[in-house]
């Protein structure tokens, strides 16, 4: 089940919120929220759900042994347990196949490569809840002594699939102390239907184009068309995994939870690190906490670290070299700007920054789109003018102007348009009604169209269920 389909919509949501507020029993809210999540997980490969609790046992069981006997040697069987196994069902699910295929080519054998269907989620609920017993062992966190409670942290629907990664300790006080009035219920209303736009009517309509343009015939596909549908891609990506992002922040703020914000506009950043600073700003705080500053930080072996965590951070997206090499291409990016290239990009103009950073990331996201190398080489040859392919086509031309008023309608959208128009109106409107009424009509608007989109589309996957 995916939020962007009329089934959630109009049938699951809705159930979900009129059964948890009839009553105002905490336990049954706690209880019907693991229920539900439960189901909403295993509504298409009921089978992975074991995966999941299995994974959620270890953890629960090793987090109380590391309480019960802190700063002995049960502790750190603990969590190298916990880590162990955790990495260990990820490794097989998720890396196994990659692993032969490279000893295969490697060695020159011929060894069965296994195929699993990767668990959906596996790579986000892994990294919850291996944050949650690192951060017991720190003494950070307390365990939490109820199973009931700790499942719900895990399998919360809201962010389970496709993130953000939330930590125990951002939402443990809301596991048993949730408030939540009217004023929480609209704002999660309006920012669940706003990045249900963000996925219905911007992401949907680019993935089209893309598959339209890079998953043509490199041999025909003009240079511009090249260009055209990396940007769409640039496009695509970001409204599909910052729109998850805004509806699983605003289904939490329904049900009275307050997840940490995943995207802060990264296309306005001028530098790579920036950029780093406002994508997917979870699993970059993940790497940052729990292996950059361990490994040393910018203390010793800065630059060692560096590539450590960013090669780490395209494993964690794909098992194909492609993801590899687009993590190592920001690592270096990165790097370069710690030893001087920041300091370059301070003395020039803001916009040439900002052309910088626009330009590295769409060189990025080719490395992120092609799982073949081969095609990687074509399209980048493609792009640099290497070919003998045609400069422009004229029915790129009127595919453009048939798009104008969506693609400035998205670039406007890439930058802080909306959350300056919430905060102008809070801060001019003091009548708290009126801002509420102004919210309805907002969400009301998104959810018509967003309706109306979905009705007969076929074209509607969340790109980052596969990570």
């Amino acid at each position: 089940m995916v939020f962007a389909s009329l089934l959630f919509i109009f049938l699951f949501l809705p159930l979900n919120l009129i059964l948890y507020y009839s009553s105002g029993n905490k336990n049954y809210r706690n209880w019907l929220l693991v229920l539900f999540s439960l189901f909403f997980y295993s509504w298409g490969e009921p089978v992975w759900i074991i995966v999941m609790i299995f994974s959620a046992s270890v953890d629960y069981l090793n987090a109380l042994l590391i309480e019960q006997n802190r700063g002995t040697h049960w502790a750190k069987a603990g969590l190298v347990s916990s880590i162990t196994i955790n990495l260990g069902l990820l490794i097989l699910f998720k890396y196994s196949s990659f692993l032969y295929e490279n000893i295969n080519t490697i060695f020159g054998l011929s060894l069965d490569v296994p195929t699993f269907t990767l668990p959906i989620g596996i790579s986000f609920y892994t990294f919850q809840t291996i944050s949650y017993v690192i951060d017991v062992y720190r003494g950070e966190v307390k365990a939490q002594k109820s199973y009931m409670k700790f499942t719900l942290f895990v399998s919360l629907y809201h962010q389970l699939v496709a993130g953000p990664i939330v930590r125990y300790s951002h939402i443990a006080h809301e596991i048993d102390n949730r408030k939540v009035d009217v004023y929480d219920i609209s704002e999660g209303v309006t920012r669940f239907c706003f990045g249900l736009f963000k996925k219905v009517f911007f992401a949907n309509v680019a993935g089209e184009l893309v598959a339209q343009y890079l998953d043509s015939d490199m041999q025909t596909l003009s240079v511009s068309a090249g260009w055209f549908g990396l940007l769409m891609f640039s496009l695509q990506i970001y409204f599909d995994f910052s729109g998850y992002s805004d509806m699983a922040i605003g289904l939490g703020r329904m049900f009275g939870f307050h997840y940490h914000e995943n995207f802060n506009y990264p296309y306005i950043a001028r530098s790579a690190t920036d950029f780093w600073r406002r994508w997917h700003i979870s699993l970059g705080s993940f790497f940052r906490d729990y292996i950059y500053i361990p490994m040393g930080g910018n203390r010793k072996h800065q630059m060692l670290n560096l590539f450590v965590v960013w090669f780490l951070t395209g494993l964690w997206h794909g098992a194909s070299w492609n993801f590899i090499l687009w993590g190592l291409y920001f690592g270096l990016l990165i790097g370069l700007e710690k030893l001087f290239l920041s300091k370059i990009l301070e003395k020039l103009p803001k916009f040439i920054g900002h052309i910088y950073l626009l330009f590295a990331a769409l060189i990025g996201w080719a490395l992120f789109y092609f799982t073949d190398l081969t095609k990687l080489k074509q399209f980048s040859s493609l792009l640099f003018g290497f070919t003998k392919n045609p400069v422009w086509d004229f029915e790129l031309e009127l595919v453009m102007k048939n798009h104008m008023f969506w693609m400035i309608l998205a670039l406007v959208c890439c930058m802080p348009v909306f959350p300056h128009t919430i905060a102008f109106l809070k801060k001019h409107v003091t009548n708290n009604v009126v801002i509420h009424c102004l919210f309805i009509l907002l969400s009301a608007a998104f959810l018509i169209i967003c309706t109306a989109l979905l009705v007969g589309k076929s074209y509607n996957p969340f790109l980052y269920f596969r990570f």
